[in-house]
């Protein structure tokens, strides 16, 4: 029954730390051990502890899990005003001192745009790709009009429970709707604007992507509904797509059951490829 609240799981162990990099110093946690990685990129409502529900479920089927927080959220360092850089060198940066050479990257909502960015840059780094609940960064017209004409005025100044997690979900679970917002409240600890992509992310950029991809989202999102997660989906050749009922756009968190289960499936599909 998608309307019986799951609990939190208990994490497995994972270190935790700061990682000094050019221009910037990046908070992290990483389950560590030989499993090949995944990565989760946070939504612009979250930073690296948002994945409570990911974290155990993902290490416990054999790879090694990392999140990090990106400047300006959950005590990484802010965006500066001079030399911001961008969030897909730091995402390379990071990796370079873990010393992960290839990796799943998943990503949800800004974190998919990122994720994307990314893509672009770094393919031969990639076993796969997940864009979750993602708006996705592409700067097409006809694409952007679309994405904005969803979005009545004052539709960024509502709640973020009420934009981000569907009416199913909050009627169903007032507990796991408010410790969505405490850490939605938590995430950001300094300035988070200012970084720009590495790329410029079209139709036709996107068509010349070989890397696996799988597009997930929630039937329920206000930000990106299943017409829209299709037409991204139709631009990356061979990508995969996935809708989840009853759920929006923090599908990590309202239906985590599923969401990891689409994303486990995914990344066995591609393991050989790291």
């Amino acid at each position: 029954d998608p309307l019986t609240p799951i609990a939190l799981p208990p994490q497995v162990p994972a270190k935790e730390g700061l990682a000094t990099l050019p221009g910037t110093r990046l908070s992290y946690w990483d389950t560590q051990g030989p499993g090949q990685a995944i990565v989760l990129l946070h939504p612009a409502t979250g930073s690296a502890r948002v994945w409570s529900y990911q974290q155990p479920a993902f290490a416990r089927a054999g790879y090694r899990v990392i999140a990090y927080s990106r400047r300006g959220y959950g005590g990484s360092d802010p965006v500066p005003n001079q030399n911001p850089g961008t969030a897909a060198d730091d995402l390379h940066a990071l990796m370079d001192f873990l010393g992960v050479k290839k990796f799943h990257l998943a990503g949800s909502a800004a974190g998919g745009g990122i994720a994307v960015d990314y893509a672009l840059s770094h393919p031969e780094r990639l076993s796969s790709l997940v864009i979750a609940c993602a708006v996705g960064g592409v700067e097409d017209k006809d694409y952007a009009t679309r994405i904005e004409s969803l979005r009545p005025k004052g539709f960024d100044e509502m709640p973020a429970i009420f934009r981000e997690l569907s009416p199913a979900y909050r009627a169903a679970n007032s507990e796991g709707t408010a410790a969505w917002a405490a850490l939605e409240r938590a995430a950001i600890t300094g300035n988070r604007i200012g970084q720009k992509p590495a790329n410029s992310v079209t139709w036709a950029r996107l068509a010349g992507l070989k890397v696996p991809t799988l597009v997930i989202g929630g039937d329920a999102d206000l930000y990106v509904p299943p017409p829209l997660l299709r037409t991204y989906a139709g631009h990356i050749p061979g990508a995969e797509l996935a809708v989840v009922p009853e759920a929006g756009h923090s599908l990590y968190w309202e239906r985590p059951d599923l969401f990891n289960r689409a994303l486990l499936d995914f990344f066995a599909k591609h393991r050989s490829q790291g």
